[in-house]
């Protein structure tokens, strides 16, 4: 498929990377011609030097024949802009990038009007990926699917659970819970294991469950399930406003430190339920009085990446609490993975999924049992897709032991009219169903490329 990506910051540049290793054909425009000279030249795709609302410019970027403009500058009138002129030049899909709290209620409409295909908010993504880990704080990373019937959850070994040197075939049996290890990462290396995998301490495992099931096998290994009770959070941008607003609607309480005074009035406007303190949130005595060795959890949304991460350090020193910290472009992630510092949340990354699952459904010539919902998981070199099995194929009505399915690929759990099954060899794939993969095989569009060729 043509794609042209108006905007090259740093989802820009993310979506770019992801889209062109799955072979599509990428347009890349900005008005920054710095910003287009700092693209690695090992990503292949035009560079145009203009504006992305300008006809010229995008008839030069081949708006005629794209099958899909996507608009991620830093202006949400100019993204809104630039798929409207698009609407009206060529053909295309068009996606843009909305993130001023102001629009938030009118999303439908805009999207409505305007012809968008897809509306999307990484500040918005980030501060509901929040509220679900302070929901349930014992995972480091929760992901939905079959419209939050499933859980894919993520969580690290440690010595007290019981599970060092224990084949994954008798967790359920150990554990007396319903659950499927999907993934395991150790170090560097990563995992689709089978029953005979034997887990070690430390391991971070991925898990599929019901949140029902999930939050049975948490209790049953000792960890907490109940969602916290207050945070505590350093910086008081676009994602703590969401964040904040979600949290209080929760019950939980919520303390948020702005260096700006201007800022800190604007919240307090905004967030009535929620306390807002001036002050610098780098400042260990002022983080100390206002009650961090209490808080059950800490969340860090500073504009620096390396401030997040020594605040989450620092957190961890003094305080039990759940940390959540947010990670924008720092280039270490493998660095960052090893700091122990609870859930790191990318939202670059949370928004390139959503329009990557938006991609491969559409560029799906069949579009019968397409991509439902897409994570990137494992470090990123694994997917988790779910499936609408909408008519009969080669998968359908046949046992899973006799399916032919690809190497380091995994059949994890079936949604049938809304029951959810942990699937054995013996159960198969039906129409109506969904069907969530787990893989390492990346770029997966139906249901019947799980198949060996």
């Amino acid at each position: 498929m043509k794609i042209i990506i108006i905007g090259c910051g740093k989802v820009g540049l993310t979506l770019a990377e992801m889209l062109s290793a799955e072979n599509h054909d990428i347009v890349l425009v900005d008005s920054s011609s710095s910003k287009l000279q700092s693209i690695p030249e090992s990503l292949d795709g035009m560079r145009i030097l203009g504006n992305g609302a300008s006809i010229n410019t995008l008839m030069e970027a081949g708006i005629e024949d794209a099958d899909i403009l996507i608009a991620v500058t830093g202006s949400d009138e100019l993204n809104l802009l630039c798929c409207l002129i698009a609407k009206k030049a060529g053909q295309c899909h068009t996606i843009a990038r909305v993130r001023n709290p102001i629009y938030n209620k009118e999303l439908s409409f805009i999207k409505e009007k305007l012809g968008l295909s897809m509306i999307i908010n990484p500040e918005l993504a980030a501060a509901a990926e929040i509220s679900r880990l302070l929901r349930f704080p014992s995972a480091i990373k929760i992901d939905t699917f079959a419209k939050g019937r499933v859980e894919l959850l993520k969580f690290r070994i440690r010595p007290e659970f019981g599970l060092n040197d224990l084949p994954i075939h008798q967790i359920s049996s150990k554990t007396n819970s319903d659950i499927l290890i999907c993934g395991v990462e150790r170090g560097n290396e990563i995992a689709i294991p089978d029953g005979n995998f034997v887990l070690k301490d430390n391991d971070v495992l991925s898990i599929v469950a019901s949140p029902a099931r999930a939050a049975a096998f948490f209790r049953n290994i000792g960890l907490k399930t109940h969602q916290v009770k207050n945070t505590m959070i350093v910086g008081g941008g676009t994602i703590a406003y969401y964040a904040a607003h979600s949290l209080l609607d929760m019950k939980i309480d919520v303390r948020i430190v702005e260096s700006s005074r201007e800022r800190c009035e604007q919240l307090s406007e905004l967030l009535p339920g929620a306390t807002i303190i001036c002050g610098d949130g780098t400042d260990k005595q002022l983080l100390l009085e206002e009650g961090l060795a209490e808080a059950e959890s800490f969340v860090t949304l500073t504009n620096l990446d390396e401030e997040n991460v020594l605040l989450s350090l620092f957190a961890k020193e003094n305080s039990n609490a759940k940390l959540v910290t947010k990670v924008n472009k720092i280039a270490f992630t493998e660095i960052i993975e090893n700091l122990d510092i609870g859930s790191v949340i990318y939202p670059k990354y949370l928004i390139s999924d959503y329009i990557l699952q938006y991609i491969r459904a559409l560029s799906n010539s069949i579009g019968s049992n397409n991509v439902e919902t897409l994570y990137k998981i494992l470090d990123n070199r694994a997917e988790a897709l779910e499936f609408i099995i909408r008519e009969e194929s080669a998968v359908t009505g046949i046992p899973l032991a006799q399916l032919k399915t690809k190497s380091n690929l995994l059949i994890c759990c079936i949604n049938r009219h809304g029951k959810i099954h942990i699937p054995r060899g013996q159960d198969s794939i039906q129409v109506g169903d969904t069907v969530i993969v787990v893989t390492t095989q990346t770029g997966l569009k139906d249901i019947q490329d799980i198949l060996r060729k």
